[in-house]
């Protein structure tokens, strides 16, 4: 097979030989070139043509912003990677160039102690990603890693005998889990939904401090809920979307007649924190068969697990389908495990969620199910 052709654009020439040595050492990949800024890198992707870009977001004479405008116009569908600081600005830049075509992001490794550390932290965070977004780590194996995964015990208790969903279809509660190319999908998801949208949404996104709160507040405003990032003992109600903070697991836990998040700093489950599957496993304890899980685009199988407990506590879950994920490596494994109620483009879920809103609730007018009120 092939190996996968990586340029790597950065005008530090300490980060472009850190980048290229981890990337050589992985017998899949090879760096074809390597650009210290912009204006080079277009040149070389048309000499080159490379299967993956590294793009730094700071750089002279053509930045990453403007590399990346210019590059989404002649090369629309090639996978770019962002390189971006683990700071505010850094975020901000990052969510931006997601908005303008970057398919995902890793940050650079900063204060690690050594070059050594600084190689780990490259090795396990771009590599992956690299891999996933050629298609080497495809939903093909997918059946065989449900099956691993299926035959490993449950983080939380054993799993009991499924309970069916309410008559009435009535759900209180819809959880999200996402990943990579995750920013775009919420962001084109919830402004879809009305103001008076009747069921509360917590969400996952696999993303690092800071990231999650400029997440929220980019959101909120081209949306008409209220998006915020978790914070300890928020109120879950209508009319709010909580996302999970960077670094921290986010559960609901019921408080009398209120139900409220909790955050922690327990063990990453998956490799992530925060985790889908933790915050899964709350709903499902918390709201039993009024729930609804959604697994959109994303890398690796966060979430399978989660969606287990959700659909053995009689809940649904609904997955985005292949074609419109970014990766469909989260999606796909529930889906291939038989878990989802539905798959979907991504286009068609925000009428799914609404659809299912009004379900158990009043009955609405016709013209009331597309983007309008909900009771």
């Amino acid at each position: 097979m092939a190996r996968i052709r990586v340029l790597v654009v950065d005008d530090s020439v300490v980060v472009r030989k850190l980048v290229t040595d981890v990337l050589a050492a992985d017998p899949e990949i090879e760096t074809v070139g390597t650009a210290a800024n912009g204006r080079i890198a277009l040149a070389k992707i048309l000499q080159l043509n490379p299967d993956v870009v590294t793009l730094d977001i700071e750089m002279p004479i053509m930045d990453g912003m403007e590399t990346l405008r210019e590059l989404r116009k002649l090369h629309p569908k090639l996978p770019v990677i962002m390189f971006s600081t683990l700071s505010e600005r850094g975020a901000a830049a990052t969510l931006e160039a997601l908005s303008l075509g970057a398919t995902d992001y890793v940050t650079k490794p900063s204060n690690v102690g050594s070059v050594a550390i600084g190689q780990q932290r490259i090795r396990d965070e771009l590599i992956p990603k690299i891999k996933a977004l050629c298609g080497r780590k495809n939903i093909a194996s997918v059946s065989t890693l449900v099956a691993s995964a299926q035959s490993k015990p449950l983080a939380a208790a054993p799993r009991g005998t499924k309970v069916a969903p309410p008559t009435d279809g009535r759900i209180d509660v819809i959880a999200i889990g996402v990943s990579t190319g995750g920013p775009n999908a919420l962001a084109t998801l919830i402004p879809l939904l009305p103001a008076d949208f009747p069921i509360p949404i917590v969400i996952v996104q696999h993303m690092p401090p800071v990231f999650t709160k400029l997440l929220a507040e980019r959101i909120r405003k081209s949306s008409r809920l209220n998006v915020q990032e978790g914070v300890t003992s928020g109120v879950v109600e209508r009319g709010h979307v909580w996302i999970a903070p960077g670094n921290y697991h986010m559960q609901v836990r019921r408080e009398r007649t209120v139900v409220r998040l909790a955050l922690d700093l327990g063990a990453p489950e998956n490799s992530c924190r925060p985790a889908v599957d933790v915050l899964f496993r709350s709903v499902a304890r918390t709201f039993g068969n009024r729930a609804l899980g959604v697994v959109l685009t994303g890398m690796g199988q966060d979430g399978l697990r989660g969606s287990e407990e959700l659909v053995d506590a009689g809940s649904r879950v609904v997955v985005q389908d292949q074609e419109s994920s970014v990766v469909w490596g989260m999606p796909g494994f529930v889906a291939q495990a038989g878990l989802a109620d539905r798959v979907l483009p991504l286009h068609q879920i925000a009428d799914e969620l609404i659809r299912r809103a009004r379900e158990g609730r009043r009955a609405q007018t016709p013209d009331m199910t597309r983007a309008g009120s909900i009771a």
